[in-house]
């Protein structure tokens, strides 16, 4: 019994960590520094602002031919464009917008629609289905 005792102890002696052998331990947390105090964005007064601009496209090639211009004080803002219709019209409208009357527009038209005389194509049957012939 004595030697059975002895081996236990020894055994156990055996598998017990050696006093120098490091112990494991959960990594500490990344750092990480505490947030900034809550500051509100500062509030900026969106003031009106002027504003005018013009341009125009008249392509003689293409036929292209349309322009626009407008100008604004900052509350109201009134402008007209120019289209050059397919059917040789011009159609002009001239609006003027704001916050309280909305988009108003007058629109106009210049000269008279032509459109090319219908002619119906002629019909013609497609041929009937012949079968492949056989070799």
């Amino acid at each position: 019994m004595k030697v059975f005792i002895v081996a236990a102890v020894l055994a156990v002696a055996a598998a017990a960590p050696a006093p120098d052998t490091p112990v494991y331990k959960p990594a500490p947390a990344p750092y990480k520094p505490a947030p900034a105090p809550y500051k509100p964005e500062p509030q900026y007064k969106d003031e009106p602002r002027p504003y005018a601009f013009d341009y125009a496209v008249n392509d003689k090639y293409f036929g292209t031919n349309f322009a626009q211009n407008e100008k604004s004080d900052g509350h109201n803002a009134q402008g007209s464009y120019t289209v050059a219709l397919p059917d040789g019209r011009i159609q002009t409208v001239k609006y003027v917008a704001d916050h309280y009357k909305g988009f108003n527009a007058e629109v106009t038209y210049q000269g008279k629609a032509r459109h090319p005389d219908y002619k119906p194509a002629s019909y013609k049957p497609s041929p009937g289905y012949k079968p492949a012939p056989k070799y």
